[in-house]
């Protein structure tokens, strides 16, 4: 196996510690493979990126600046833009936050010491539940007559119209008053 095909392995291998939340043993392997890996290829960049956001989330942030800092020269130009965005996150000013804002996120660390205390085999609750019943099919859609439009009553009321024009007359007695 080459050195490149040991930081690959070592690099996926730090991705899925970090997405486990196993942040020491993230930076253990991203700085073996950064080791490895030769100096200014992506690779190697890409391992630094992996190991600034495994030292953010382990709470090492100076180490985390100071290496971010650090690949801000690597000779990869997209690793050079990754630091810089990583860089301007990570030196954003803290806000502060009520306890309100935040959701408690339980451990779970002790669930897989206690696996075997479980009984897999049936379920907490039951699952099945009654059939719904059978609906009855639609009844059927009577369409009405089509309504002659002449013989639709509209009422002769004229009073709308004279109060619309009244309306038209006092806006323009308003505006002939305003000038």
């Amino acid at each position: 196996m080459s050195d490149a095909d040991d930081s690959k392995l070592l690099l996926s291998q730090g991705q899925r510690a970090f997405e486990n939340g196993q942040y020491q043993r993230a930076i253990q392997c991203f700085e073996q493979g950064k080791t490895i890996a030769s100096v200014g290829t992506a690779l190697h960049g890409e391992l630094q990126i992996w190991l600034v956001t495994a030292y953010e989330a382990a709470g090492d942030r100076t180490r985390a600046l100071d290496l971010c800092r650090a690949i801000g020269g690597h000779p990869d130009l997209e690793t050079r833009k990754q630091s810089k965005r990583l860089l301007y996150i990570l030196e954003a000013p803290k806000l502060r936050m009520n306890p309100e804002w935040l959701t408690e996120i339980p451990d779970l660390t002790e669930i897989e010491a206690n696996e075997g205390d479980r009984d897999w085999g049936r379920p907490a609750v039951n699952l099945t539940s009654p059939r719904p019943p059978k609906l009855k099919p639609p009844a059927q859609y009577v369409i009405p007559e089509p309504t002659d439009p002449t013989q639709v009553n509209m009422g002769d009321d004229r009073s709308i119209v004279w109060a619309a024009i009244a309306a038209i007359g006092v806006l323009f007695g308003v505006l002939w008053a305003a000038r």
